[in-house]
């Protein structure tokens, strides 16, 4: 987790993270240039920055995916109404989040006015999720058991009506991947929702760098026609849990829905075995959240679109010409060099601006490394290199030749720091709790009159009592976020109900 600013000085994002957290995130997002709020209301802007972020979170998981097997398609943005209606409780789930098409052109009135004209005989809803789209596909597909499993995933945005929108973390729009399989075995589909949250948890983890919580969605907060939902979740600065990644054992519920249907071994019709799993956008709002301070973002050097940005210091026109040789050449030696088995990003900025100007942009903008060269350096044959994982002020000197030797170490210690800090964050904040009292106290401000950043995950006995849930939901606006997978099943009693309970779940506020 990012260290706090030094309260003497003036920082770049302001407020503070523990003056006003929504807002800091806010802020940080537009001092970043990460994106921007669009004229269409929930909706956002996606900026150059916060793209190339989202794409090495795309090719970096995709790799993934193809390793174990997946390739992508592309399947319909549009979907007909009917299919929905075919599963009841998913198109229950969604039915409230769902924007709908029903007519194919405009007219100009009178007035010269546009309105919608020609009624869809059918009205089509704007993919939400894909499970009915595919599962129509799928059944054309399917015919017997040697056509399984069919392991596909696609990269797509979604529409979700969103009422109070926030940038990356909820917008009517966003963009994400949906994994849709079919096994033939129930022992093969759970095996697979499986694997994919262990993926979704190695990329959060390793290239990330923040540490998740793995377990089982309670029913309440089950996917809307699974037979289980499993998450990812991860704390970020205010102690609140985000939903990093889900993956649904959907059992035959959709094949049904759908006709996924083929001949198994013995020559009998039998039901496919479904699974769906998704990541989006949302990653890039965990980043800001877990990482970031008061002077901006602060990325992982694995998801950074730049990992080392070069900085002349040109004082004199006639010494401009031989430091920007000299970047040049630096950037050229940097990215024949690999970091985690790809060329190092570099950029060079040319810019015709004031150094500090610059300095600061690139603070904001999270990049790992800022390296420094102006005619001083030419001479001795040295950089000054800034990490962004250190006080901003921090600056250490060394040889040209030093750095670009040690620069994926560098990068390396940045990506663990960065890990381990927000590990120990984490883990300051989850506490076991053992009581009905002691549970409403940690999750309640003790400051009425100035709410103080409080609460985390609390590890906590529940007998399964969705009534609890429910009221505990009412009273203090935490969810169980995950009945954790590795659960040792203690034995003990719910705090709430003091009734008998085989394990723990993992509770909190979240986003």
């Amino acid at each position: 987790m990012a260290e706090p600013a030094h309260t003497s000085r003036k920082t770049a994002i302001t407020p503070r993270r523990e003056e006003d957290f929504p807002e800091w995130y806010q802020q940080v997002i537009r001092a970043a240039e990460l994106a921007e709020p669009s004229e269409v209301r929930g909706c956002m802007v996606i900026r150059p920055w916060g793209y190339g972020i989202w794409e090495n979170m795309q090719r970096q998981l995709d790799a993934m995916f193809r390793a174990t097997g997946h390739r992508n398609a592309y399947f319909p943005l549009l979907i007909p109404l009917s299919y929905f209606a075919k599963e009841a409780e998913h198109v229950k789930g969604f039915a409230k989040e769902c924007a709908v098409v029903t007519h194919s052109r405009l007219e100009g009135d009178a007035d010269g006015k546009l309105r919608p004209s020609s009624a869809l005989t059918e009205p089509l809803v704007i993919r939400p999720t894909s499970e009915t789209i595919i599962g129509a596909s799928y059944a054309k597909w399917v015919q017997s058991y040697r056509d399984l499993p069919i392991l596909i995933n696609q990269w797509a945005n979604v529409v979700r009506w969103e009422m109070r929108p926030r940038l990356f973390l909820r917008t009517t729009e966003f963009l994400w991947q949906e994994g849709h399989t079919v096994h033939e075995t129930e022992t093969e589909a759970r095996a697979e929702t499986r694997q994919m949250l262990e993926v979704y948890g190695r990329f959060v983890c390793d290239h990330l760098a923040v540490p998740v919580f793995s377990g089982e969605k309670s029913e309440s907060e089950r996917f809307p026609g699974a037979v289980e939902t499993l998450s990812i979740e991860a704390m970020v600065q205010d102690r609140k849990a985000i939903q990093a990644g889900t993956s649904h054992f959907l059992g035959q519920n959709f094949s049904r829905a759908s006709g996924i249907q083929f001949q198994n071994r013995e020559g009998k019709q039998e039901f496919g075995w479904t699974t769906s799993w998704g990541m989006s956008t949302r990653l890039v709002g965990t980043l800001v959240m877990a990482h970031g301070d008061d002077d901006g973002l602060v990325l992982p050097p694995r998801i950074a679109p730049t990992q080392v940005v070069i900085l002349p210091i040109t004082p004199k026109e006639e010494t401009r010409s031989a430091v920007l040789e000299a970047c040049d050449k630096l950037a050229k030696q940097l990215r024949e060099i690999r970091y985690v088995d790809l060329p190092i990003e570099v950029e060079v900025d040319r810019r015709d601006l004031g150094g500090g100007v610059k300095n600061w942009e690139w603070i904001k903008k999270g990049v790992p490394l800022r390296v420094e060269i102006g005619p001083r350096d030419l001479e001795s044959a040295q950089v000054t290199v800034s990490r962004r994982d250190k006080p901003v002020k921090m600056k250490e000197s060394m040889s040209t030749q030093e750095f670009v030797s040690r620069a994926p170490e560098v990068l390396d210690s940045i990506q663990r720091n960065l890990f381990e800090r927000a590990r120990k964050f984490r883990d300051q904040h989850t506490r076991v709790i053992d009581s009905k009292q002691e549970f409403y106290d940690f999750f309640t401000p003790r400051d009425a009159a100035k709410p103080e950043i409080h609460g985390g995950f609390a590890v906590a006995h529940w007998d399964g009592s969705r009534d609890v849930e429910e009221q505990i939901k009412n009273d203090l606006k935490v969810t169980i976020r995950v009945i954790p997978l590795d659960d040792s099943s203690e034995l003990g009693k719910c705090i709430f109900t003091g009734k008998p309970s085989s394990h723990r779940v993992i509770w909190a506020k979240a986003y």
